[in-house]
């Protein structure tokens, strides 16, 4: 959470400072219509220059990922990007519409305008004549924009319309570039500003490109097909192996695939199961959860064809510490069979403590996990929640007396994993040595 955070409060201060250095703002007189026109333009460089990182990330860029954290978190800077996009954009339409309204209702008098000055350049020329259709692109595909990420935010909005509407954002995100390009302020050119946000737009836009055009990932991706179905009905886990017929560069032990078992419904992201041994193979454990999840027992057949792209994720166990702590909620325990599967044989791992707490046990699912557990020397602790109570740092403390010597991975809810976390760090336990995979994509 701390790379996101610095690299969202770097961009936006970043963005914010040369507009400062661009604009004319602190120098001159108060004066409400040339303050307004100030701010109309840094709210326009602030809402194209988010857009347009969250459009680059959108791409899954490989190379991103150990600066942000891992792709779960990149998502989840994507998500802040379009909300703070969302966001600006209304106060940049309102700015710009405000001050018409009042006007025509007669609460402002419409401000003395000069003589027009005449563009000597062709390129700015042609801009000028081209503002009325500019303003016009621009406020339709700001309304389209409103309605795409607000869908975009609400969790009821069914998955599979999701994927399909959030792709059509990359319409409204070029006609939006091509309104920021024509009516960004003339002398932002000049300065450091313009250049970067000349930068920034034509990444995206390439971005946007591949995004209609249906190429994220390709460079990433595997086929194959199922290979074997396992479900267990108690805690409505399906298992699904897949044998690859096709490279797949092999993956580590806590990253993820997304996963596209239906075309029409699209790639959904799933925790790796399995630890690679090179051989083709890999499975998943996939929770019932939401109406696509819950039918997948029903519908997915052996012998089906399967696309996956990664891995992705940086969950990957590194650490300098002489043991670590383990916590998995639920589905959460996905990560952790693989890295288990990764250390059986291995002499040299450290001490290791799993917490596996779950509200609906499977008698050989647990039993599955043991064996696990047993042959890579870890120290299996399970929680049925009806019957053992909440899961809580004090009762791991309990068991690990030396806690403060390890480290902590969490996998599960997002709201058990920040009372963990803010219960370790009130202990003294450091913010760097509690890792949490923030595995929503939306």
């Amino acid at each position: 959470m701390k790379n996101i955070k610095l690299a969202y409060l770097l961009l936006i201060a970043g963005l914010t400072a040369l507009w400062l250095l661009a604009d004319n703002i602190l120098s001159i007189p108060y004066d409400f219509f040339a303050y307004r026109a100030s701010l109309i333009n840094y709210s326009g460089i602030i809402g194209i220059g988010v857009m347009s990182v969250g459009m680059i990330l959108a791409m899954r860029p490989a190379a991103l990922e150990p600066l942000l954290g891992g792709l779960d978190k990149g998502y989840r800077l994507h998500k802040w990007l379009g909300i703070t996009g969302l966001v600006v954009s209304v106060l940049h339409w309102l700015l710009a519409n405000g001050p018409k309204w009042m006007v025509g209702w007669g609460w402002m008098e419409r401000p003395q305008r000069g003589p027009r000055i005449e563009q000597t350049n062709t390129v700015f020329a042609f801009f000028d004549s081209q503002r009325h259709l500019a303003e016009s692109v621009g406020e339709w595909a700001f309304y389209g924009a409103v309605v795409l990420m607000v869908l975009a935010l609400v969790k009821w909005f069914p998955y599979r319309y999701f994927f399909k509407t959030h792709r059509i954002l990359a319409i409204a995100y070029l006609a939006l570039v091509a309104h920021a390009v024509i009516l960004m302020k003339f002398d932002y050119w000049g300065e450091v500003v313009g250049p970067l946000m000349a930068v920034l737009m034509a990444a995206g836009s390439v971005a946007a490109v591949i995004s209609l055009t249906r190429k994220v990932g390709n460079q990433r991706k595997a086929r194959g097909t199922i290979e074997e179905l396992d479900y267990h009905a108690e805690n409505r886990v399906l298992k699904v192996a897949i044998k690859l017929a096709s490279p797949w560069a092999g993956h580590k032990a806590g990253q993820f695939a997304f996963v596209t078992f239906d075309p029409a419904e699209g790639p959904h992201p799933f925790t790796i199961a399995s630890a690679w041994q090179g051989d083709g193979r890999l499975f998943f454990l996939i929770k019932g959860i939401g109406d696509y999840t819950r039918s997948l027992p029903g519908s997915l057949q052996e012998g089906a064809p399967v696309s996956i792209e990664g891995p992705y994720g940086q969950f990957e166990f590194e650490s300098d510490k002489p043991r670590q702590i383990w916590v998995a909620g639920g589905i959460g325990i996905t990560p952790f069979i693989a890295r288990m599967q990764s250390l059986v044989g291995k002499p040299d791992a450290p001490a290791i403590d799993l917490f596996y707490s779950t509200s609906a046990p499977d008698k050989g699912f647990i039993e599955r996990i043991r064996q696990i557990a047993d042959a890579a020397r870890i120290r299996l602790h399970v929680l049925v929640a009806d019957k053992d109570g909440r899961l809580n740092a004090e009762r791991i403390r309990q068991q690990v007396p030396d806690w403060n010597r390890s480290d902590v991975w969490f996998c599960g809810p997002a709201g058990f994993g920040s009372a963990l976390r803010r219960d370790f760090a009130l202990s003294g336990l450091s913010a760097d040595d509690f890792h949490q995979e923030l595995f929503d994509m939306r």
